[in-house]
């Protein structure tokens, strides 16, 4: 077969949505991306001012999927309370398609699985009346493709009985080529309202490839190289997805859909993710397995800035129901649960539902661990504490007057853990009361208060007490109300953080588990971008906001704070000590405040800003000189909002 280019324009919508992704966002007149918008710029398209709630036939069935299942696991959804509490999606994963009809390349639909499909007519099959049962049902439907020409299962599930069949062209489902007419198709005839879209269509049909030859594929030169962030080509991955998401807009201008981006961390897209989709996977697909959950949990738990109402970190459905996370593992799947819900993932069920144990249902039904994923404010938990032995991680409830705090073991042996105060920027001289949301016993302890974990073990609590700013907040404590509108990295890195399991696919074949998502070097809340203790001339923060230079963060100021403070310097982590830094705030495009020039070694400047009737506050670190030098590491220490 002919090889496909690089490159390839779409449609009139693909086409004007890749020269977008190819144009500088601060080509024209004001050629300066760290110029104030002036304007709030972190909200997708969609609705998912939530992480999305529900169930997926993946896990469960792979592509044995069939409209029976599907429907049963509906239907213990709604008879269980499950969907009361928010797990409405019904997700139909991969398996579902026939074939890409010739002449007209209308999808058709594998009546055999589906009955209620067999529509007839000039349309052949229609999913109408499978999305109008579930919205029947007080549910929503949704769908899966991929990116590009052919699916994940036509690389890796070969066996199955349900690929798509025919010629070389009806057996290219994904959407190149057909963006419009797919997403018109999804979500204006069949009714669906959420659509995951994977990516294995520009990773792993290769021209020479023996997949390729075996099965009759066309060849594409992949955009996307696993392992290698160098060889992708992270533009026209970006553009690709851009495509639909403007054709998302056209069909349901309401903006009453859910985009699931499934690149697996790769192409960069956790830098991209919340400006396109509403949800991006952040690494590969999860086992179930301890160590595979480590994993996916590491390549989302460490990037709350980048998550929030509307866009989510998404470290791949709850594998709950399967291996090390079943009805035997009871400590293991709460901690598992736990953990999504710390770090607002979404809440997306994927076991047969109609043959679970009531214990799982016990789990998914605690109404106090889902209102922690489910807060409005959306402040995803961020990591107070960190070690490969045992984390704590803290997220601020929508109120700006609770916490919650998970303490998570995750080894095999227990675990002592200190909870003090100031890990929930809470007074240490005051009392605080911890109400533990799986035993519902409640404790109060002055300071801080010890545990030890068992095995696997994760504590999960909501915490009351005196905070420690007592008349405003640390810009850390409200992820959710923070855009990283520019974060300074010059070329994505690998992030070495995450716990390298061994390969589930490949076990010890290759040379050892590599890093291989891109994010090393983001902005962080309470640490460096490089995970070290925020610290200017030998004075460390306990609280504030670790960049690099170059970088521009927005701020909601939807409380009406009245100042901005912050203590900001050249950070002493950075390898970069001879490029001098200067700091800005604006309110709603107006210089508000700014800093002298700042060397390595210099004190930290205290850097206040009236900000009395300002709505989007913009934080802006440049270089004091221009060059190609890597980037500095710039603190923002104690960075604080006050009335």
């Amino acid at each position: 077969m002919s090889e496909a280019p690089k490159f390839r324009v779409l449609s009139g919508v693909l086409a004007a949505a890749i020269a977008l992704s190819l144009t500088p966002a601060w080509a024209g007149p004001a050629a300066d991306p760290l110029a104030p918008a002036g304007r709030w710029e972190g909200s997708a398209g969609g609705s998912a001012s939530t992480p999305p709630m529900g169930w997926n036939s993946w896990n469960a069935f792979r592509t044995e999927v069939d409209e029976a299942k599907v429907m049963g696991a509906a239907r213990v959804l709604v008879d269980s309370g499950l969907a009361k509490l928010g797990y409405i999606y019904v997700n139909l994963d991969d398996g579902w398609w026939l074939k890409r009809r010739s002449g007209d390349g209308r999808l058709q639909i594998r009546t055999g699985i589906f009955p209620s499909a067999a529509t007839g007519g000039p349309d052949g099959t229609s999913f109408k009346p499978f999305t109008d049962r579930l919205h029947a049902m007080g549910l929503k439907a949704g769908i899966y493709t991929d990116i590009g020409r052919n699916a994940c299962s036509q690389a890796y599930d070969l066996h199955s009985p349900n690929l798509p069949e025919g010629t070389t062209a009806e057996r290219e489902v994904g959407l190149d080529g057909h963006v419009e007419q797919d997403i018109s198709l999804y979500f204006k005839e069949w009714g669906f309202d959420y659509i995951k879209i994977d990516a294995c269509g520009l990773a792993d049909f290769v021209p020479g490839s023996d997949l390729v030859k075996r099965q009759d594929y066309r060849a594409m030169a992949p955009l996307i190289e696993r392992g290698s962030i160098n060889r992708t080509d992270i533009a026209a991955v970006k553009g690709r997805y851009e495509a639909v998401a403007a054709a998302l807009k056209a069909a349901r201008p309401a903006r009453d859909y859910v985009l699931s981006i499934c690149a697996w961390g790769m192409a960069n897209v956790r830098s991209w993710g919340k400006d396109v989709g509403n949800l991006w996977r952040t690494s590969a697909d999860i086992t179930p397995s301890w160590t595979s959950m480590l994993h996916n949990f590491d390549s989302a738990a460490k990037r709350p800035l980048y998550a929030g109402p509307g866009h989510w970190n998404d470290p791949d459905i709850l594998h709950i129901g399967h291996g090390e996370f079943d009805a035997a593992h009871p400590v293991e799947v709460r901690s598992h649960f736990s953990l999504w819900a710390m770090i607002n993932a979404p809440l997306l069920v994927s076991y047969d539902l109609r043959n679970g144990p009531a214990s799982f249902l016990d789990v998914l039904g605690n109404a106090d661990v889902v209102g922690l994923n489910q807060d409005k404010a959306g402040h995803q938990g961020v990591v107070a504490y960190d070690s490969d032995d045992a984390q704590i991680i803290v997220k601020t409830l929508g109120d700006g007057q609770r916490k919650a705090v998970a303490l998570f073991n995750r080894g095999a042996a227990p675990a002592p853990v200190t909870l003090l105060a100031k890990h929930l920027k809470l007074s240490d001289n005051a009392p605080v009361t911890l109400r533990d949301l799986w035993s519902k016993q409640s404790l109060t302890f002055t300071g801080e208060k010890a545990f030890t974990l068992a095995p696997h073990e994760t504590l999960v609590f909501e915490a009351t007490g005196k905070r420690q700013l007592e008349n405003g907040v640390y810009l850390s404590e409200i992820p959710g109300a923070i855009n990283v509108a520019i974060d300074g990295t010059r070329q994505p890195q690998l992030d070495p953080s995450i716990h390298r399991m061994i390969d589930p696919w490949s076990n010890t074949r290759s040379g050892g588990s590599r890093p291989q998502y891109a994010g090393w070097g983001g902005a962080q809340a309470d640490t460096t971008p490089y995970g070290q203790t925020l610290q200017v001339a030998g004075q460390s923060f306990d609280s504030g906001i670790g960049v690099l230079s170059n970088s521009r963060l927005q701020v909601r100021n939807d409380a009406g704070y009245a100042q901005f403070t912050a203590s900001v310097g050249v950070d002493d982590s950075t390898e970069n000590t001879g490029q001098p830094l200067r700091f800005y705030v604006y309110g709603d495009g107006k210089l508000l405040a700014e800093s002298p020039e700042l060397a390595f070694g210099s004190k930290a400047h205290r850097l206040k800003a009236d900000i009395r009737g300002r709505k989007v506050i913009e934080l802006v670190v440049r270089d004091a000189k221009s060059g190609k030098a890597q980037p500095v590491v710039a603190s923002w220490g104690d960075a604080q909002l006050t009335r």
